[in-house]
């Protein structure tokens, strides 16, 4: 079984910043492209940052400058730190792995089960 746990929302004022973190864990062989996506009330699920396994990175627009995705392979974790947060910002953020839990067997894709971030303006 594979599990990608998050952490990290809250609440937090307009202006602040917080650190989500997902941790994958269980029967991992190895580890894709990881992702945050989010997903605010009535509106669809969208990708908020990627990033590789060789650490290139992409943004959603809105959020480029502000927000920055890193990995810790030692850890099987990524994060997503969050500054200068707008109240636009507010939604559930899910993160996204593709791993593979042996060798020969196919990539997957999972999803955490999301973190809440509300910003208060």
């Amino acid at each position: 079984q594979v599990q990608l746990v998050e952490s990290g929302g809250g609440l937090v004022q307009a202006g602040g910043s917080l650190r989500l973190s997902c941790a994958a864990s269980g029967s991992i062989f190895s580890i894709g492209s990881m992702a945050w996506y989010r997903q605010a009330p009535g509106k669809q699920r969208e990708l908020v940052a990627g990033i590789t396994t060789g650490g290139r990175t992409n943004y959603e627009d809105s959020v480029k400058g502000r927000f920055t995705v890193s990995r810790d392979n030692t850890k099987n974790t990524v994060y997503l730190q969050m500054n200068s947060l707008k109240p636009e910002d507010t939604a559930v953020y899910y993160c996204n792995a593709d791993l593979r839990t042996a060798w020969g067997e196919p990539w997957r894709n999972y999803w955490g089960q999301g973190t809440q971030v509300t910003v208060s303006s």
